[in-house]
């Protein structure tokens, strides 16, 4: 019996070592900014993990999660951005997410709050039906596009949208770009339509 016990014991380790929910584990800290933290002990990092860069946060979830070179995978980043209404999700253009990589190394260890991800054509209606400006074809509906702010001083609501602007220009983004600095509305827009910008 006692045998019995340990290799099922065992057994259950190793599937939560190997499960992809161990490796895309989300981050519950109260500050907001992650740390990164190896599966297998919670308390020291693993040496094979790449440096932190950031911390993703669902706005409307509070879900955390970290951001490096490797994580979150494709499909993570597609979960964690599905539409906040019907939680359909579609795949989103691997652009996006490099794009939130590459700021993220301009200001290291910065949360990003996402604001907006996939956008089910029901909820893209339902905005427009509120009067919130919102295109009828959206590239949020196409999984293209992202809204999102950096916060790098928890005290503040984080890096003006406009300073994000020009840094995403600076890397060479060739898509869209809108910038929203109501109170609020405080993020910047990134899709991977064409070269455009606009203000909010």
């Amino acid at each position: 019996m006692h045998r019995l016990a340990a290799g099922l014991a065992a057994a259950l380790g190793a599937a939560l070592v190997t499960s992809p929910a161990a490796v895309d584990a989300t981050v519950a800290r109260s500050s907001g900014f992650a740390s990164k933290k190896g599966a297998i002990a919670p308390e020291t990092p693993h040496e094979d993990d790449p440096p932190l860069l950031g911390t993703l946060v669902q706005t409307h979830t509070d879900e955390r999660v970290p951001l490096d070179e490797r994580s979150p995978t494709a499909d993570r980043f597609a979960r964690l951005l599905a539409d906040r209404v019907t939680g359909e999700r579609r795949e989103l253009d691997p652009k996006l997410l490099e794009l939130i990589r590459s700021i993220a190394r301009k200001h290291p260890g910065a949360r990003f709050e996402l604001v907006s991800g996939y956008r089910s054509p029901k909820l893209n209606e339902m905005l427009r039906k509120k009067g919130r400006r919102v295109a009828s074809q959206s590239q949020h509906s196409l999984g293209h596009a992202v809204d999102f702010r950096v916060v790098v001083d928890p005290e503040t609501r984080g890096v003006d949208p406009r300073v994000l602007e020009r840094e995403i220009r600076e890397l060479g983004w060739v898509g869209g770009v809108g910038v929203y600095t109501l109170s609020s509305d405080w993020f910047v827009h990134a899709d991977v339509g064409r070269l455009r910008r606009w203000g909010g």
